[in-house]
């Protein structure tokens, strides 16, 4: 049995991706923070479709804490599966909060930078040795990095956002003689929690995005979760160092 770990997966795209995932034959290691309850919501929706899963706690901008969180991925692998390495990475976790230029502060700017770049960058490392060879790694970025999903206030999330999706490429080269391939997604507008749950608190944008998107509508977590079931599965198997929009025609 292929295993995944997917960081950030107690609701929206992470949960999407997990349950996807599971769907396909896959185990899954899940990651949360705060919302314990959803993770095990995703790990009891895996288990009631015959999936196995286990959910543990990470804090991605704490990256001190990274090598306890391998030791308890390694025992999860063995207790669990009886592996000692994991086929699939999926770095999912993070959150978004937007200024314009002129009023982000250093402090949203560390917080931002902690958790969407060096938190993915540095776990990646430390989990690194657990990965398996012929393995995939799949980095979640934004199309606010795009010019095609570009709106003022997005400056410093997006510069983060931009920027895994250059570590991909370059992880993909790096890691090619390993057989592993990366890649990263760049999600458009997602009906998801990220902003505070903004979609809930601003149901009025809904119906301006989707008068923006070719395709008609909002995305939706499935539309990402399963395109990473998609990339982490045989039929990816020759694809590596891309980055694909998923965002319906945003702005086309």
């Amino acid at each position: 049995m292929r295993i995944a770990l997917v960081t950030g997966a107690s609701s929206g795209i992470g949960q999407s991706a997990a349950v996807q995932l599971a769907r396909r034959g896959t185990g899954v290691i899940l990651t949360y923070g705060a919302n314990k309850a959803g993770a095990q919501d995703t790990v009891s929706a895996i288990e009631a479709a015959g999936g196995t899963a286990v959910a543990l706690p990470l804090d991605l901008g704490e990256a001190g804490a990274f090598p306890a969180f391998r030791e308890a991925v390694t025992a999860a692998l063995r207790e669990q599966w009886g592996r000692d390495s994991f086929d699939v990475l999926v770095n999912n976790a993070g959150f978004a909060e937007s200024a314009l230029f002129a009023e982000t502060t250093e402090e949203l700017f560390d917080r931002l930078h902690r958790v969407l770049f060096k938190g993915p960058y540095f776990l990646t490392q430390t989990l690194l040795p657990l990965l398996a060879d012929h393995g995939a790694i799949i980095n979640i970025g934004s199309n606010s990095a795009l010019n095609s999903g570009m709106e003022p206030g997005y400056s410093a999330y997006a510069s983060m956002k931009g920027a895994l999706t250059v570590l991909s490429r370059y992880l993909a080269k790096e890691l090619s003689p390993r057989g592993i391939r990366v890649n990263s997604i760049s999600p458009g507008a997602t009906r998801t929690r990220l902003g505070d749950n903004a979609f809930e608190r601003f149901p009025e944008v809904v119906p301006m995005i989707a008068a923006r998107t070719a395709l008609g509508r909002v995305g939706e977590p499935d539309d990402i979760g399963m395109m990473i079931a998609v990339l982490a599965s045989e039929e990816g198997r020759w694809l590596t160092a891309q980055d694909l929009e998923i965002a319906g025609g945003y702005n086309l």
